[in-house]
């Protein structure tokens, strides 16, 4: 027998709050309630000066969830909004809808233990290879003997799994942490090891910074040099939470040549330097395309946009990936390219970045680039 909303609803009816005696249900404060099978996910909304104050009202929630039958898995969250008015008490706070701007800057980002190093792959749009190249960047930092980590943040369209070539739900080690899963020798989580492939994530802001959140803290990622972020497209609610609620070391931009792609990448550099989170650099994704068969090349996409922007904003450019068969069929079929041809000519370009990332974040300041690796194909 499935759960339903109005179920987990009612057996939150149990939980009241510490200080004003209301009901969870009837206080406003749950942002969102999501049912997907025998999975349940709840969001309650608090002011961050409440967080340890209502840790014990989400436990409770989660203990009145986890005892209605159908359920197997309960994720509840303390979500943030915005801190509240000062003078004003928890329980007279109103609560803030969902997506509404914030209108004060959030705490100081906490730490993830055992973690050196948090880096964002970012993008202002989607379609331009963001996750290709988190996936293979990854890769390169690890072949360099780093121990890497990677995070799948793409809540609505997770790619990870795929890329890795990685089936299988992560398994519980204590309470709510969970083991990640490994893929050639880089420790990966994602919301697609958790939901069906072809399940839609309708989920609103809340539920999908509170996913984030607790596959950042609550993963057992060990001792890591550098976990990489796969970041979602765009420059909302999720992409904020990250930049204001995570300790980034640095950002990587991936962008197309071409104008359009260009606009948008110009608006992810100044939400993280509006967020004081370093630019690690510039990635022009499908730069050119030179076919197997005449050697000819051809700029489908244009040449040299994301070098040029990257001059004019003052950051590093990291290099030109091309449009390239061997690299998208390795892609689709969980054979990452740096994995399973390091030597070949497409790897030593992600290779390159890798060693120009690491500089930045070992603290030899940002590198400059050599040329770009020139692609021959036999």
């Amino acid at each position: 027998m499935m759960v339903t909303e109005q179920q987990v609803a009612r057996a939150l009816e149990q939980v009241r709050l510490p200080a004003s005696g209301q009901t969870l249900t009837a206080s406003g404060r749950l942002s969102d309630i999501v049912v997907t099978g025998d999975k349940v996910m709840v969001a309650i909304a608090i002011d961050v000066t409440e967080a340890a104050a209502m840790e014990p009202v989400r436990l409770a929630a989660q203990s009145a969830i986890s005892g209605l039958p159908g359920v197997a898995q309960v994720f509840v969250s303390l979500t943030a909004d915005r801190p509240q008015a000062r003078n004003t008490p928890p329980s007279t706070q109103p609560h803030v809808p969902p997506g509404r701007p914030q209108q004060a800057p959030s705490p100081k980002a906490t730490l993830i233990q055992g973690v050196k190093h948090v880096i964002a792959i970012a993008s202002g749009k989607g379609g331009v290879g963001k996750s290709t190249t988190a996936c293979n960047l990854a890769l390169a930092l690890a072949s360099q003997g780093l121990k890497i980590g990677i995070l799948d943040a793409d809540i609505y369209g997770p790619s990870l799994p795929k890329l890795f070539g990685l089936h299988g739900k992560p398994r519980v080690i204590q309470g709510r942490t969970l083991a990640p899963l490994e893929g050639f020798g880089v420790k990966v989580m994602s919301i697609g090891f958790m939901v069906e492939e072809e399940t839609p994530m309708i989920w609103r802001g809340p539920m999908v910074m509170s996913a984030i959140t607790q596959m950042l803290r609550e993963v057992a990622w060990g001792e890591l040099d550098v976990l990489v972020v796969d970041m979602p497209p765009g420059t909302g609610d999720a992409q904020l939470t990250m930049a204001q609620a995570t300790p980034l070391a640095g950002a990587v931009i991936v962008s197309t040549p071409q104008d359009l792609a260009l606009i948008d990448a110009r608006r992810g550099v100044a939400m993280f330097r509006k967020t004081e989170v370093p630019i690690l650099g510039i990635v022009e994704n499908m730069s050119y395309f030179i076919a197997p068969d005449t050697g000819a090349r051809y700029d489908i996409f244009g040449h040299g946009g994301a070098r040029r922007e990257a001059d004019r904003l003052g950051v590093p450019f990291l290099g030109e990936v091309p449009l390239d068969m061997n690299l998208r069929e390795r892609s689709d079929s969980g054979q990452p390219i740096v994995a399973t041809e390091p030597d070949g000519p497409q790897s030593r370009v992600y290779q390159e970045m890798a060693r120009l990332v690491w500089a930045s974040l070992a603290g030899d300041g940002p590198v400059k680039s050599k040329a770009p690796p020139r692609i021959v194909f036999e």
